[in-house]
């Protein structure tokens, strides 16, 4: 993997990304709160450091939970063209404008999804993904509840964090047998996502998703397992 993982996108990638960003910059909802230059290496760089875990390179589903502004999905859509993505937000004005940013953009492989991820992973998203993304959403043992119910067997949640957070971590250790989740690795990416402190946790479906799960839309967040 490049140490800049800008450096592997092809020109047509590069485009469709710039105009992405482009309508980040003219957008007057509040969808992002880096919208200049920095947004290369904020947004965009820092999405493509999933590129170095490789179940997310190689799987044929990622579903991208509290997708926001489109990142990392819209970014992995566009570096991932074989893969099939779905960005899951219930914020009405996000998804407005990554519909917009898609269809400006041409992603033909990214797809919008305006629920929680709880009402998809209850019905038609059941077990459907290879990998599930998160950035900035919430706290890991959260992110693996919400994430096991939406993964195959098999498949991996990777979560974008900050400084690593010994509690944080051993809440999901804690929880992670009864979410049928088990933590795999933690990269150290900052130098190439350009956020001195971003680590990717990787963390994998180990079992069967348990019958309880999905929880009710919002309880994981309330109140966390662990």
């Amino acid at each position: 993997m490049s140490a800049d993982p800008l450096a592997g996108l092809d020109p047509t990638a590069r485009e469709a990304l710039a105009r992405v960003l482009e309508l980040l910059a003219a957008e007057r909802a509040s969808v992002s709160s880096v919208i200049d230059e920095r947004a290369w290496r904020v947004h965009v760089a820092d999405s493509l450091t999933g590129l170095e875990v490789p179940e997310l390179r190689e799987a044929a589903r990622i579903a991208d939970v509290g997708a926001g502004a489109g990142f990392p999905g819209l970014a992995l859509a566009v570096a991932l063209p074989g893969s099939r993505v779905d960005l899951i937000e219930s914020v009405g004005r996000k998804c407005e404008f990554m519909r917009r940013a898609i269809a400006a953009a041409a992603i033909a492989n990214a797809t919008v999804l305006d629920l929680r991820s709880e009402e998809w992973a209850a019905g038609e998203g059941r077990e459907s993904y290879g990998a599930v993304t998160a950035r900035a959403v919430g706290r890991l043992s959260t992110l693996a509840e919400l994430a096991s119910p939406l993964l195959e067997e098999g498949g991996v949640l990777v979560a974008w964090k900050g400084k690593r957070d010994a509690d944080e971590e051993a809440q999901l250790a804690r929880a992670a047998e009864s979410l049928a989740m088990r933590p795999e690795s933690i990269l150290e990416v900052g130098d190439r996502a350009g956020s001195q402190h971003r680590h990717l946790h990787v963390i994998r479906k180990a079992a069967p998703t348990p019958p309880n799960l999905p929880r009710r839309p919002g309880i994981a967040k309330k109140r966390p397992k662990g």
